[in-house]
């Protein structure tokens, strides 16, 4: 998915250190796409947190009925330095890309597609689809892997019962359960649903740092409780994970973790580079193939795009580290 604001803003990332024992990430809401276009909950990167191991993004939306809102309607757009998960829970999206990958992203089903040097992407909402609801998460890529070749990955991880949770694990390993995923920093990434009142105890890597991020009902971790939208985070150190589902209702979470990245990193719209140079050039080069239908760092646009996205004006003055 794109960040579709019209004015982003710069962001220099870095992992923190964190000595309490969690922190509760509150999201700001985004509009995507005009005054009709879905609006989703961020919850990274923010001032408190920038990143959870690699993950440097997370956009929490829906459910939204598409007849009011028109759905997902993003046009090709580029990506540099990084790889998108797209995970959905209801609905249906379309992807293609400049790898020539046609593909649908379906409830319970991962589609990763990894950016590195260059990649160009659309992703529309099917006729099928009544109801959108899905997190769109960014991975950053370390220094040494950035500028690998593009490429797209799917897979639709088996169900999982543990205790009585419905676990999908995508990325990484969790109860015995590992995802094929290709990743590039030790990741993890899970679909976890829990019945009203449960508490589920959870063996985890005590060099990851994890989040929590609650789709439905509330959930108790890491000492503070976070209601749908809202992130819990946990620092490296502790080998178990709990969780507590509220007493009255059910609830279902995004599990994320990773070992911290150890890197900075600079994020302007679509594009993640290290320095305000990277960015500019990402910029110029997507503004000249868009021009010319592609190129040789975006890759040969689809027969099927009829327009692209074009990159916002950056600010006047050069993105700075911030932090």
């Amino acid at each position: 998915m794109s960040n579709l604001e019209t004015t982003p803003a710069e962001l220099t990332c870095a992992s923190e250190r964190e000595t309490a024992p969690g922190l509760l990430l509150t999201p700001r809401e985004v509009p995507l796409g005009g005054p009709r276009g879905m609006t989703v909950r961020r919850t990274l990167p923010q001032r408190t947190r920038s990143l959870i191991g690699a993950w440097c993004f997370a956009d929490h939306y829906g459910p939204d009925d598409v007849t009011g809102t028109g759905g997902m309607r993003v046009a090709g757009h580029p990506h540099t330095g990084l790889q998108t998960v797209s995970w959905l829970f209801e609905g249906e999206v379309e992807h293609r890309d400049t790898v020539g990958t046609h593909a649908l992203v379906r409830p319970g089903e991962v589609n990763l597609m990894t950016a590195g040097a260059g990649i160009a992407h659309s992703e529309y909402s099917t006729p099928a689809t009544t109801v959108l609801h899905g997190a769109q998460l960014w991975v950053a890529l370390p220094e040494r892997h950035r500028d690998i070749a593009p490429a797209f990955e799917h897979y639709a991880p088996p169900v999982l019962d543990h205790e009585g949770a419905r676990v999908l694990v995508f990325l990484g390993s969790l109860l015995g359960s590992t995802s094929p995923v290709r990743t590039h920093s030790p990741l993890l990434g899970a679909e976890i649903t829990l019945r009203a009142g449960q508490e589920l105890r959870l063996d985890v890597d005590p060099a990851f740092e994890h989040g929590v991020l609650v789709d439905t009902g509330e959930v108790r971790c890491a000492g503070v409780t976070a209601g749908p939208g809202h992130l819990a985070y946990q620092p490296p150190g502790g080998a178990r994970l709990d969780l507590v589902a509220a007493a009255d209702r059910g609830a279902r979470v995004l599990l994320l973790g990773g070992e911290p990245l150890g890197e900075r990193i600079v994020m302007w719209w679509n594009f993640i580079g290290r320095s305000h140079e990277d960015i500019a050039a990402y910029r110029e080069q997507w503004q000249r193939e868009r021009a010319d239908r592609g190129g040789t760092r975006f890759g040969a646009f689809p027969d099927q795009w009829a327009a692209t996205l074009a990159a916002p004006e950056l600010p006047n003055a050069r993105l700075r580290t911030r932090g």
